[in-house]
């Protein structure tokens, strides 16, 4: 007999960063009384510090909750609620992957932005049916109809039946509810199938072992039964299924249709991995489910622990971190200048910051990185490839034929009086612009090919800076180019420091060498003897700085007398000077380099 799904709704919310989707959510579980008015706060599903701190999304959070509606039935409604930054759009990609519709909040005073742009192209690729919402109409500077044919014209999504709401004051929610429940198809399932669960997320409890986020697609699982994971082929016995409400929820079984969470026996976070089909083995299913696009770091680091003695801790953190987070890597790596750690891979930069305050907040581990750098093909003179995310790794200068390195499509949308210097910071980063295109009569759309590595560090800090937060900006992975790259060095007094190490442009090595060299003079100790910081590509310098030495007055004692005594003194101080100089090691302090690299950051 076929379960009865018509009284279920699965959805998600998608929007720009800061459009209003988490205090939709928080009326949408308001109004559906999924949580006691005397627990509701801002930003419900946002349970992180780090999310409240700064306002965004970072984790997608599943909640389930029920609203009588007015044709008399009661919907069990599945939101999960996404991120709305580009470096989270792997987020994205699997919440819309466990649904059949999708709310898009559009602010009726800043209008359509990138990645409200990007986020409806995903939800498109999964045939999802999109429930269009215009957000914040209680502002004094909202423009409802202007808004309208932007959705209209730049995303061809007919906005007649359109809902104006203010996620703030409550006003028009309830009609976003009744939408969802005429809308948003209701989930299908396939009894001869056996049973399907797909994984889009999960997390570690230090007692109960891994939880892991699943959407039913077909049959069911209850406790004490066997589950098998199709692309391991391992085993483990459910010990308790359920759903979010928000708060995690014991039930008896979870049914085709549904979201919930299912705890196993499992103990390892590298057991399970986002996008595998869970089965039971008595009902076992014929095919697995089809997953998620596998996503591939685009920004990589080395994490190191201040103190040595805190390495273990800082890998038991690093594991547990990748179990919630399929798109952050890591593997083992040393360094002379800063020890044992590892070299971590990101989505982009905003998705390092968050690992990183992570690391220092939830596992309490004093850290330290090294300068961001992207992933590099380079070609040696006999026909072999290599991947090179570390610059250490770059073989010798002679041996390689070329190196390319990744681009970026990005899309900007920006008000038409900044368009000046916006094409200027294109060019400044070395690239250039293929399409222009008028949104309305305020705004343009720019389509710039980028190096991945001139937007890692700040480009979108000056993108703000430059338009006074009124540019948005989304970028995809476009492939790999040939470029004029080199391996830039820094050395302290003749020794090569690994930590500094960096592939930049030739036309750019100069000016990023002496900035490295200015910032570590004033971080160097100094010592009896001139320390030479110097910038190389090769054996050729590009930029010094010297540390002066101290002097100490060797003739304070000389009260008079002949001038040669004191010349002799003087003498002797340059020859011990020299001496010093050739056989002198410098020791460049922890400090200096936490400085300089969260400087570089």
């Amino acid at each position: 007999m076929t379960r009865d799904l018509s009284h279920i709704r699965n959805f998600s919310i998608i929007a720009h960063i800061d459009h209003g989707k988490s205090t939709l959510a928080d009326r949408i579980l308001q109004l559906t009384k999924a949580v006691d008015e005397r627990d509701l706060t801002e930003q419900m599903l946002d349970d992180m510090d780090l999310e409240r701190e700064r306002g965004i999304t970072i984790k997608a959070h599943p909640v389930s909750m029920y609203y009588d509606a007015k044709d008399g039935k009661q919907y069990q409604f599945n939101l999960i609620d996404t991120p709305g930054h580009v470096d989270f759009s792997y987020e994205v990609t699997r919440s819309l992957a466990g649904c059949e519709g999708a709310i898009l909040v559009v602010d009726a005073a800043q209008g359509v932005e990138a990645q409200t742009v990007a986020n409806v192209m995903l939800a498109m690729e999964e045939e999802l049916e999109i429930i269009p919402i215009i957000n914040k109409i209680d502002l004094p500077n909202a423009d409802i109809p202007a808004v309208k044919r932007q959705v209209e014209e730049l995303l061809a999504i007919p906005m007649e039946d359109a809902i104006p709401v203010s996620a703030k004051t409550g006003e028009n929610i309830e009609a976003v509810l009744e939408a969802i429940v005429a809308k948003v198809p209701p989930p299908t399932t396939d009894e001869n199938e056996g049973t399907r669960a797909l994984v889009f997320d999960s997390f570690y409890d230090a007692y109960r072992g891994v939880v892991t986020y699943v959407r039913m697609f077909d049959g069911d699982i209850v406790p004490n039964t066997k589950i098998q994971l199709m692309a391991t082929g391992k085993e483990f016995e459910v010990k308790e299924v359920g759903v979010f409400s928000p708060a995690m929820r014991k039930l008896d079984k979870l049914s085709a249709g549904e979201t919930g969470y299912i705890i196993a026996n499992i103990k390892e976070s590298s057991d399970i991995k986002i996008g595998d089909t869970i089965t039971r083995k008595d009902q076992h299913c014929k095919n697995a489910l089809d997953g998620f696009q596998e996503v591939h770091p685009m920004v990589f680091c080395g994490v190191y622990p201040v103190d040595g003695s805190e390495y273990e801790k800082l890998k038991y953190a690093i594991e547990k971190l990748s179990l919630n987070d399929a798109s952050f890597s890591s593997i083992a790596e040393s360094s002379v200048a800063l020890g044992f750690g590892f070299r971590c891979g990101f989505l982009g930069l905003l998705h390092m910051e968050i690992i990183q305050e992570r690391l220092r907040r939830e596992y309490d581990v004093d850290i330290i990185s090294t300068y961001p750098g992207v992933v590099y093909e380079v070609y040696l003179n006999n026909g072999d490839k290599l991947i090179i995310d570390n610059p250490v790794h770059l073989p010798d200068p002679t041996t390689i034929d070329h190196i390319e390195e990744p681009f970026l499509r990005c899309t900007l949308i920006c008000p038409n009086e900044m368009i000046g210097d916006l094409m200027n910071l294109i060019r400044d980063r070395r690239g250039n612009i293929s399409q222009t295109e008028s949104v309305d009569g305020g705004r343009l759309i720019l389509t710039a090919h980028l190096p991945l590595n001139e937007i890692v560090i700040d480009f979108y800090d000056k993108l703000k800076s430059l338009s006074r937060g009124y540019a948005s900006f989304d970028y995809e992975y476009e492939g790999y180019k040939e470029n004029d790259l080199v391996k830039m060095e820094i050395l302290v007094h003749g020794e090569p420091v690994d930590a500094f190490a960096a592939i930049v442009h030739r036309d750019k090595a100069a000016f990023i060498g002496r900035n490295i060299c200015k910032k570590l003079v004033e971080e160097i100790p100094r010592m009896q003897f001139p320390i030479a910081v110097q910038a190389c590509i090769g054996r050729n310098i590009i930029a010094r700085e010297t540390v002066p030495a101290f002097r100490k007055d060797v003739t304070s004692r000389c009260y008079g007398g002949d001038i040669s005594r004191k010349r002799k003194l003087l003498e002797n101080q340059k020859a011990g000077k020299k001496k010093m100089k050739m056989v002198g090691k410098v020791n460049i302090p922890q400090e200096a380099f936490m400085k300089i690299l969260k400087s570089s950051d």
